[in-house]
């Protein structure tokens, strides 16, 4: 589910331990501190979501504040900041379509507080697909998972939403939009400039462990019209194997740009029936149902590739993925972002099926690996 930009260029410890000796008059005495214990990385299960043609990644969410809640949000590598509607969390009485009801510069109720700061969102792969967020800055402990496993992230700031808008103008259902995004970039709010990023950045994972997380290749098989629970998909806090060169992995940097953080978009060049284009591209598990490869030289808005045609990609920090178009599996628009809007070519969760991915907020790297 990728956020929109405004983007005005797109630019082509070990662990340490101290010996202390001691010498008096009698002896010498060796007081060497033990090396600390590096702590196990915390494993968050996820639900796996499909119909027929549009898959979905699900994280639970089972309390925030002192507020029970049993909500579902996308996982999504296109965004980043947990983003959740108000309803169930706070009293029907504060909210409204034009904002929440209090006085002051902050409010706390049922454990969240929620601040006068605020920020309007748009998500969507080009202008026929962007849906508008209105909410505040909130912060509040919040339980990530259920009875399957869980853990607490202490102090979360999260965007509290009070109304959602579709690309139509219709206002959304309560937590139709409710959104888990990972990536490093930030939702900035105002006044005060503050804000807000992944909820795994917030989390210390424990001595030894990098801030981050990684993303197991979901395979086909879990994934099931009612939501299969599926264990261990996602591994939070990265051991000194994860971020070595000899990991697998492929890492591209996020760059920063103003108003939005460490974009994680990166170049790639995209062949398609062998047509070439160079692009910027976002890897998104958010996205679901079609790839947007944007191509500035494309004729039509918006053509789809007929099923049996062939994508590579080709990132220019060496990583490299192709894949065929299925009659249900890895639809791809080719589109002209002249014309429609869209900025980047997207690849939607599809392209997590065959490859693993990763995050390391330490240094804004992410990184993408084959199976």
């Amino acid at each position: 589910m990728r956020k929109k930009y405004t983007l005005n260029a797109l630019p082509f410890l070990s662990a340490l331990f101290l010996l202390l000796v001691l010498a008096s008059c009698s002896k010498k005495e060796n007081n060497t501190k033990p090396a600390p214990v590096t702590a196990t990385p915390t494993e968050l299960g996820l639900y796996e979501a499909d119909s027929a043609q549009y898959r979905e990644l699900i994280v639970a969410i089972t309390q925030v504040g002192t507020q029970s809640v049993d909500d579902g949000l996308v996982f999504d590598t296109g965004s980043g900041g947990m983003v959740l509607d108000a309803s169930g969390t706070v009293p029907p009485a504060m909210i409204t379509t034009s904002g929440f009801n209090f006085t002051g510069d902050s409010t706390v109720v049922n454990g969240i507080t929620i601040t006068n700061q605020t920020s309007t969102l748009e998500y969507g792969a080009d202008s026929a697909t962007t849906t508008t967020v209105y909410g505040n800055l909130a912060y509040a402990p919040v339980t990530v998972g259920d009875q399957n496993g869980s853990f607490v992230i202490k102090r979360l700031p999260f965007c509290l939403y009070y109304k959602a808008v579709d690309a139509t103008g219709q206002t959304l259902p309560a937590h139709y939009f409710d959104t888990f995004g990972v990536n490093c970039e930030y939702i900035y709010f105002s006044p005060g400039n503050n804000y807000i990023t992944s909820p795994f950045s917030y989390y210390d994972p424990g001595t030894g462990l990098t801030r981050g997380f990684k993303l197991a290749a979901l395979g086909t098989t879990n994934f099931s019209e009612e939501g299969t629970y599926v264990p261990s998909v996602v591994t939070i806090g990265l051991t000194s194997s994860d971020v070595s060169s000899s990991s697998g992995y492929i890492m591209h940097q996020a760059n920063f740009y103003a108003g939005d953080g460490y974009v994680p978009i990166f170049p790639t060049t995209v062949t398609y029936n062998g047509t070439k284009d160079t692009t910027y591209a976002l890897f998104d598990t958010g996205t679901s149902g079609y790839n947007y490869v944007e191509d500035t030289n494309a004729i039509a808005d918006l053509t789809e590739l007929t099923t049996g045609s062939t994508v590579t990609i080709a990132t220019q920090a060496g990583f490299n993925y192709a894949f065929t178009v299925g009659a249900e599996q890895n639809l791809t628009y080719i589109e002209n972002p002249g014309k429609t809007g869209g900025e980047f070519t997207i690849f939607g969760i599809d392209f997590f099926v065959n490859n693993q991915y990763l995050e390391n907020f330490s240094n804004n790297q992410i990184g993408l690996k084959n199976n």
